[in-house]
């Protein structure tokens, strides 16, 4: 029997499946700026304590959600698109295997290498303290947020992102007042500083966890998941590797570039470090769009694979990257237009804004390739092909990061030329993908 997917209208299954997550995502916008706004009230040295941390906890929820869970999803999406309903029940274990081990990869991180990255970044003082009484708190509660980003991934693989969509929902509107609270107090009590934003993500995280767990024991799969009685299968386990694997590699280079970029914006000072929190904090925002558009796009890119109809797969991405390239387009624009508008909702410090008006205006008019990229990158997970993308992401690496040295270094441009260099990186990126898959379509490997 045909899967769904492959006969309804794309427009109409890319909403329904995108709609749910990529609103889920818009309200994240909303959280997270009200997140760096409680932050920015503890000072500038929590801002740029914040900034330290960003790259590694992104670094985090990118492989989770988007890396080794987009694995997760397009593993299921295959299965259910090929009609191997055993497989799909086997994969809920392995996917919880997969989140346990990787969860104590970030837990030993935390507490043994963090400190020394920091430093190497440029935190010193009460900024490094900052960072760390964050860090451990976010870190020090990993196998939630493995644990709900592969169930949530499963379910979106099945088909179904509104209940994911949902609980993503509710967790996010609890989150804003117990964030609030914790960090900066409420009446008499003083809170909990930057631990506070941390705490309050884990437990809502946790919440949602438990939600999800019970959504697909009661069968929101399509099957009925099985634990007991099912041995670990190396095959198994290479259907979500190979492309979770792929996609990972992506994002932790993605993040080294990121780690290095704010290491050569560290020498400009705390102000700059902290403006360029402000800034990068948008683009850690409308990503997160690009990635509810693409986990559409890498259930139904996955479905149409398995079934072997690439001509649809095609299709599929196509209409899908366009809709990212005009969506986070639009909104990158209106940034760089009113760049101290975004900057003056955290900070009044005048050189803190300048660093951050700076970026904006250097960078943010390209995030229109970057969200084209994207969900090109999504799509690619579907279809199992990750090559071209892996490939596009360290050429963005290598023009943001040897670009960014070279123009401070041999060109004195300053930090001007490292918001220049990652603007560059983003054109490369976007245009790499979408033109690679131009000329060379997919095609089946059979």
């Amino acid at each position: 029997m045909s899967h769904p997917l492959l006969t309804t209208p794309i427009g109409q299954s890319l909403l329904r499946l995108a709609g749910p997550t990529t609103g889920l995502m818009v309200v994240q916008i909303f959280v997270a700026i009200a997140e760096t706004w409680f932050i920015a009230r503890l000072g500038a040295d929590a801002l740029a304590g914040f900034a330290l941390v960003l790259p590694f906890l992104v670094l985090m929820h990118n492989m989770a959600n988007g890396g080794m869970g987009g694995g997760v999803a397009s593993a299921l999406a295959r299965a259910m698109g090929g009609g191997h309903l055993e497989d799909a029940r086997g994969l809920v274990l392995h996917a919880l295997v997969l989140a346990a081990a990787f969860a104590v990869v970030f837990v030993v991180f935390a507490f043994m290498l963090a400190p020394h990255a920091y430093r190497l970044m440029g935190g010193s003082g009460t900024a490094l303290e900052r960072a760390l009484a964050f860090s451990n708190v976010v870190f020090g509660g990993a196998i939630v947020v493995w644990t709900s980003a592969f169930l949530a991934a499963l379910l979106r693989g099945a088909g179904d992102a509104v209940t994911p969509g949902r609980y993503g929902l509710l967790m996010s509107i609890a989150y804003v007042p117990l964030a609030g609270v914790l960090t900066l107090g409420v009446a008499d009590w003083p809170g909990l500083g930057m631990a506070g934003p941390g705490i309050a993500g884990i437990a809502t995280m946790g919440g949602s966890t438990l939600l999800l767990a019970r959504a697909i024991w009661r069968g929101k799969l399509g099957v009925v998941p099985r634990l007991a009685g099912v041995k670990p299968q190396r095959r198994l386990f290479g259907e979500i590797l190979r492309v979770g694997i792929m996609s990972s590699f992506t994002t932790v280079i993605a993040s080294l570039a990121a780690l290095l970029m704010t290491g050569l914006v560290g020498r400009f000072g705390t102000d700059a470090l902290a403006g360029y929190g402000v800034g990068l904090r948008l683009e850690y925002m409308v990503a997160p769009l690009a990635y509810g558009i693409g986990t559409g796009l890498t259930t139904m890119v996955g479905v149409a694979s398995g079934a072997q109809d690439w001509k649809r797969a095609l299709r599929v991405a196509w209409i899908g990257g366009f809709v990212a390239f005009v969506l986070i387009g639009a909104i990158g624009w209106t940034a760089a237009l009113l760049p101290e508008t975004w900057s003056r909702l955290f900070t009044s410090d005048s050189q803190v804004i300048a660093a951050s008006v700076a970026y904006l205006t250097r960078v943010a008019p390209f995030y229109c390739l970057f969200g084209l990229g994207l969900a090109l990158y999504f799509a690619g997970q579907g279809a199992g092909r990750m090559t071209m993308p892996v490939a596009a992401g360290l050429v963005r690496v290598a023009v943001a990061t040897a670009g960014g040295w070279f123009a401070v270094e041999k060109l004195g441009m300053g930090l001007d030329g490292v918001f220049a260099a990652m603007a560059a990186g983003m054109v490369v990126y976007g245009c790499l993908i979408a033109g690679s898959l131009l000329v060379a379509p997919w095609r089946s490997m059979r």
